[in-house]
């Protein structure tokens, strides 16, 4: 398994999970537990969640799923820019604590930038670090100016990581941000590797390449393809939301797949990086 480090000298791998829109209808319920639990049970340690998904319910799920294995999971939520003042961040981190039933936060990031002071978030931060309710920070959302925003404010611990979206539909962070987080040590977290709404995964590049390539679960699948081009990247670490068992082995087994130069070539060729400075992107 491909690996990342942190600032504070976690490691952790390269895939874990994301969970947006989980916990949102009763009759996913089940399947979507189990996926979470078989991603950690297969060596997955990061799952990702946020207070704003599903008003709290996201959170609740990730609860239950990870309630006797807390010890084997790297868990990060984040915090609504609404709630980012230097005393809100400690109400909401106590709030998603407790939905989630565990004592503290392995990363807690703001989701994105808001009206609040950066000073004051990063400050409400150091705090929540120095009570033991996270063990790192970091932000979500952010593109080159942000992250040099963040960087010139004084703290007792860096920003650990920057939560971006990022697949081969959405390749502006290629330009220079995903270059200059690295360079600060900064870990990429790229949400939505797989695209949205399955657009991407139809794309005629990613049936050609897949062809060439196997998994352990047999032929390879575009999906398998679009996650092995995100997870390729040095210091990047991909959350693609798995809602059933199924998926969540199908994403494991992308791990598996070495891209070669000419695969690189050739989806460069039909979806071509970006060439000068875009806005960011966000959903």
């Amino acid at each position: 398994m491909k690996t990342v480090i942190f600032p504070n000298g976690t490691q952790v791998p390269a895939l874990g999970m994301g969970t947006w829109n989980m916990g949102d209808d009763d009759s996913r319920r089940a399947d979507e537990i189990t996926s979470i639990r078989a991603g950690l049970e297969a060596g997955i340690r990061v799952v990702d969640t946020a207070e704003m998904y599903g008003s709290g319910r996201s959170e609740k799920l990730v609860g239950e799923a990870i309630r006797d294995l807390r010890d084997d999971v790297f868990l990060v939520s984040k915090v609504l820019p609404s709630n980012a003042s230097h005393s809100g961040v400690r109400r909401a981190c106590e709030a998603s604590l407790k939905r989630l039933g565990t004592d503290w936060l392995d990363l807690y990031l703001l989701h994105w930038e808001g009206s609040f002071p950066l000073e004051e978030t990063i400050a409400g931060f150091a705090d929540l670090v120095d009570a033991g309710l996270i063990r790192s920070w970091g932000v979500s959302n952010f593109d080159t100016d942000g992250m040099r925003a963040v960087e010139s404010i004084r703290s007792p611990t860096p920003c650990a990581a920057n939560q971006v979206l990022y697949s081969l539909d959405y390749r502006g962070v290629e330009f220079d941000l995903l270059d200059h987080d690295r360079a600060a040590g900064v870990v990429s977290m790229a949400y939505s590797p797989l695209g949205q709404g399955g657009e991407l995964l139809r794309a005629p590049v990613l049936a050609r390449v897949a062809q060439r390539h196997t998994t352990s679960l047999g032929p390879a699948t575009p999906a398998q393809v679009a996650l092995a081009w995100v997870l390729r990247q040095p210091d990047v670490l991909a959350i693609p939301k798995a809602g059933s068992p199924k998926h969540q082995r199908e994403n494991f087994a992308a791990q598996e797949i070495t891209l070669t130069r000419d695969d690189l070539a050739e989806i460069d060729g039909a979806i071509a990086p970006p060439r000068r400075k875009e806005p960011l992107a966000m959903i």
